[in-house]
């Protein structure tokens, strides 16, 4: 089973909670057991199961990830100025892959799912959710 998720995003970088739109999809799908994969469709998005119980983490790692990989300073730049956003969703990575457990997402108490946007703002992004029961 496969759906699309589409969002919007408003910050050039941010991370956007999606668990729920993931759960329902789950929900829908009457799979008992099995895996959900989540993937960014996108060349500087990405996809991060991160703690949700503040914005603390999430603020954190956009912090990190600027300081890591400065904007402007990349070949890349020369093109179309968001060489950082590239190596952003390189390093983070487009998809997670979570087991479904009796009819449930598998996270831990603290964990969420979130899209990773490093090229934004932007209108809609696509994120593909595949589900292969077991």
């Amino acid at each position: 089973m496969q759906e699309i998720i589409q969002i919007s995003t408003d910050k050039r970088n941010g991370l956007y909670d999606i668990t729920s739109q993931v759960e329902k999809i789950i929900s829908s799908s009457n799979i008992k057991n099995g895996i959900v994969n989540i993937y960014a469709q996108g060349a500087t998005a990405a996809i991060m199961i991160q703690e949700n119980w503040d914005n603390s983490v999430q603020n954190d790692v956009v912090t990190l990830l600027k300081k890591l990989i400065p904007a402007g300073i990349w070949e890349h730049d020369k093109q179309d100025n968001n060489g950082d956003a590239h190596l952003k969703a390189g390093i983070v990575g487009p998809s997670e892959t979570v087991p479904i457990i009796n009819g449930k997402i598998g996270l831990s108490t603290w964990q969420n799912i979130f899209f990773c946007e490093f090229d934004g703002p932007r209108d809609k992004i696509n994120i593909v959710v595949s589900i292969i029961s077991d």
